[in-house]
């Protein structure tokens, strides 16, 4: 029963993700600010949550100001971590994704055309240009989300960051602000194709300034507070990874 309740959702998420990333690529076409683009992602978002029967509880909401824009790090668990977080934060809101993701029919060409920003790991020169398309972003007075991880966790547990988020953040001269994703694993994990419904934490904590050291040292210091905080977030006091 369990299994054909999932293969249920399943399809409903596909057909729901196929019609609003149609209706994106339309409004990546006729509106290039992006904004219809972010209406229609937290739309698509906030349907699936539902459909899975996700509940998200926001931590820390009152920690961001809606009129001001952040760069955002958060960990990365499983496939529903966008759209929680997504569904959950205010104002524009740009993602930074891996290349990889371009190749899915309809959802991958509409990531492709629309405001949010891909990034090739594979080549260190393209990912720079895409970290200085995202300061651009954020100059126009949008938010970016990185995944610090670069890909998902195969196990549930934090993996070590990496520094692209910091490089971004310092150089833009913008707020980090950490964001702890818990709960996301046990509704999907990596590589499986199971549903489960149940509840999601997401913690916001109060933005970290820095003071625009764009060095190595000043970059892996933040990086360093940054993951302790999420680290602390998602294992609890008495627990570390």
């Amino acid at each position: 029963m369990d299994l054909i309740k999932t293969y249920l959702k399943i399809i409903l998420i596909v057909i729901l993700t196929l019609i609003l990333a149609t209706l994106a690529i339309i409004a990546s076409i006729i509106d290039r600010s992006g904004r219809i683009y972010n209406v229609l992602g937290k739309i698509w978002a906030k349907i699936l949550l539902w459909i899975a029967g996700v509940r998200v509880k926001v931590i820390g909401l009152d920690n961001i100001n809606p009129k001001e824009n952040y760069v955002y790090v958060a960990n990365h668990i499983s496939g529903f971590d966008i759209p929680v977080v997504m569904a959950s934060l205010p104002g524009q809101l740009r993602i930074v994704f891996k290349k990889e993701l371009t190749k899915i029919p309809v959802f991958g060409w509409q990531l492709k055309i629309g405001p949010y920003i891909l990034i090739d790991r594979e080549n260190p020169t393209k990912a720079m240009e895409s970290l200085e398309k995202a300061k651009k972003k954020i100059e126009k007075g949008v938010s970016v989300l990185l995944f610090a991880e670069g890909t998902r966790s195969l196990d549930g547990n934090i993996q070590p960051f990496k520094r692209g988020a910091f490089t971004l953040a310092t150089r833009s001269g913008k707020k980090i602000v950490p964001l702890t994703i818990k709960g996301t694993y046990e509704i999907l994990p990596k590589k499986k194709l199971r549903i489960r419904p149940g509840e999601v934490k997401l913690f916001i904590d109060p933005p970290i300034e820095h003071d625009g050291s764009t060095d190595k040292k000043s970059e892996l210091e933040l990086m360093e507070k940054v993951r302790n905080i999420i680290v602390k977030n998602y294992y609890g006091e008495n627990e570390s990874n």
